[in-house]
């Protein structure tokens, strides 16, 4: 027995020691995630607000200037940022498939989650599993519940804060200043301010409201002589001014937030172990911006900073797909990916060779309008395939009626005093396909799918995307109700089958026979405790030995809670 017991502490202090090293030579990774922004700040060009802070990454840092997401709207995008795979090909494509009720019964759905292939992990999990510590602040929408396994700590207060001594970190800090919603919003939610109290001294976790909370208006911090020209899409009209000033306003606000995390991670002592990623979850939040496929609801600003201050304030211009980020932050990890992943790693230790040649994405249901867009982007061509065509571009989505400019252009076209280019978004119909030249059409206004000059483009664009979609089983074309049924047959909900312990010779094994199910477990009775992830084996520790392990496969409902004995069950 005692030979036993020594050779267990001997593994242990084996496995620890491995860990430990892989850990130290691992970076911290930090994702800075705006929501709703194009490349509208000083790094990528337009200087009309100060973001110093912004400015700073960007010296110090790589700014990658061909950003794109796969959706022109969050919950799709934010599935491919949590899973490294395309939308379509998991069936997350449809705008926010978890609701809210009284839409999805408008259209004879219930709110349901995507599941995709069993084999598919959460890139917080893959991190966990590896080592890091994870946090989450704080929004998901990832069109699923996110596995127990998933984060260490996810919510209003998370931050890398509860790692273990010398642990590396994986923290995601998301700003929801620049959301849409910030356009119209007279009063702000105190909780989009909680970066400034948020790494205070005071010890007392803070509890940030999710509504209400008054704390004044937003300022204007541009007037209207000082406004950059104003996309040609977008009417000149007061409300128009108004809006585009508020956009500005965010972002100086952005800004603040932005420098008050990585002022923390300095007086933590981490930052010069920490690679800061700074983004936007999408493109910006004006209409005919946001849920759309044209640059201006996919471009965003991304920059990434070293450690070792490597390439410090060069531009990077090849093309990068929301795709990338997960490979890519797997790979920084010194994590090899998964070969199941849809993109590329373009930096880390398991870089892909060569570059991207193009970048997709695609566009569906956006609340309860149906819609079936699909684009393919080189380095400078964007084609559109239109398989609606009866339909316009326009969709009548009551969320973004609330913005001022929105109701000014439904004005407008009611009163026919649109321009053409205007007037463009509200047609009744539109061609099946097309094609922009972004470097001479930024605005993606001129439609050269019919010139006989661009006949070779078009038609190396249209195989692309019939490539693309034979690739990745594109679930577009399936009916939400039939793609609901193949994930919750009859509607209902699966659910994950509790793991089953066995213990052999002081090692623990669990095992779900829900295939793809992640498995955590506990070491203590305590509700507090976070469930870790469960990695193949548990060496038990006679003196903590685990008490409780759940199951759960994303889109699944999760098991029950299984009690583990205290000498395996």
């Amino acid at each position: 027995m005692f030979a036993l017991r020594f050779a267990l502490v001997l593994l242990s202090l084996v496995l620890f020691a491995t860990t430990a090293s892989a850990q130290a030579a691992r970076p911290n990774i930090v994702w800075l995630v705006a929501e709703d922004l194009s490349p509208i700040i000083s790094a990528f060009g337009d200087d009309t607000v100060e973001t110093p802070n912004i400015d700073g990454l960007a010296r110090q840092g790589v700014r990658y200037s061909n950003t794109f997401s796969v959706s022109g709207v969050c919950a799709p995008s934010r599935f491919t940022l949590a899973t490294g795979l395309y939308t379509t090909r998991a069936g997350a494509h449809n705008m926010r498939v978890t609701g809210p009720p009284a839409y999805m019964e408008q259209i004879g759905l219930v709110g349901y989650e995507v599941v995709p292939p069993p084999e598919v992990k959460t890139l917080s999990e893959q991190l966990r599993r590896a080592g890091y510590y994870t946090s989450n602040n704080a929004k998901t929408d990832h069109q699923f519940t996110a596995p127990v396994t998933a984060w260490d700590a996810s919510g209003l207060n998370a931050t890398w804060h509860g790692r273990g001594e010398g642990q590396p970190f994986f923290a995601v800090f998301n700003f929801v200043i620049t959301h849409e919603s910030q356009v119209w919003a007279e009063v702000p939610r105190h909780a989009l301010f909680r970066y400034h109290s948020l790494f205070s001294d005071n010890p007392e976790p803070r509890h940030f409201s999710t509504t209400g909370g008054e704390i004044g208006t937003f300022p204007n911090h541009v007037a209207d002589d000082l406004l950059p020209p104003r996309p040609p899409y977008l009417p000149d009209t007061p409300a128009v001014h108004r809006d585009l000033r508020r956009v500005y306003s965010n972002v100086v606000e952005l800004d603040r937030q932005i420098g008050r995390v990585i002022d923390a991670l300095r007086a933590d002592g981490v930052l010069d172990s920490t690679i800061i990623v700074f983004y936007s979850d999408h493109g910006g939040p004006l209409p005919r911006q946001k849920r759309l496929l044209y640059d201006s609801g996919l471009h965003v600003p991304l920059i990434i900073t070293f450690p070792d201050g490597r390439d410090a304030g060069s531009i990077d211009p090849q093309l990068v797909s929301f795709v990338d980020f997960v490979p890519t932050t797997l790979s920084l990890a010194k994590v090899e990916p998964p070969d199941y992943l849809d993109g590329r790693a373009f930096l880390g230790d398991f870089t892909t060779e060569g570059q991207r040649r193009y970048i997709h994405a695609a566009a569906d249901r956006l609340d309860t309008e149906y819609d079936l867009i699909r684009a393919v982007r080189d380095d400078r061509f964007k084609y559109l395939l239109n398989f609606n065509t009866d339909r316009p571009y326009y969709l009548e989505v009551k969320y973004r009626e609330q913005m001022a400019s929105m109701q000014a252009l439904l004005e407008l076209r009611d009163d026919g005093r649109l321009d053409p280019i205007q007037a463009q978004w509200f047609r009744a119909r539109k061609p099946t396909e097309e094609l922009f030249d972004t470097a001479n059409d930024p605005h993606e206004v001129t439609n050269l799918a019919a010139d006989p000059r661009f006949a070779e483009k078009v038609a190396e664009m249209r195989s692309e995307a019939a490539r693309w979609m034979a690739a990745t089983d594109d679930k577009g074309f399936m009916a939400e109700a039939e793609l609901l049924e193949s994930f919750w047959p009859d509607r209902k909900q699966p659910i994950t089958s509790p793991p089953v312990a066995q213990e052999v010779v002081g090692r623990l094994t669990l095992e779900s026979s829900t295939e793809g199910a992640s498995i955590g477990y506990q070491l203590t009775y305590d509700p507090a405790d976070r469930w870790r992830p469960y990695t193949g084996v548990v060496v038990i520790d006679p003196d903590n030995p685990p008490t409780r392990a759940i199951a759960h496969r994303i889109g699944f409902a999760p098991s029950t809670v299984v009690t583990l004995a205290a000498g395996g069950n």
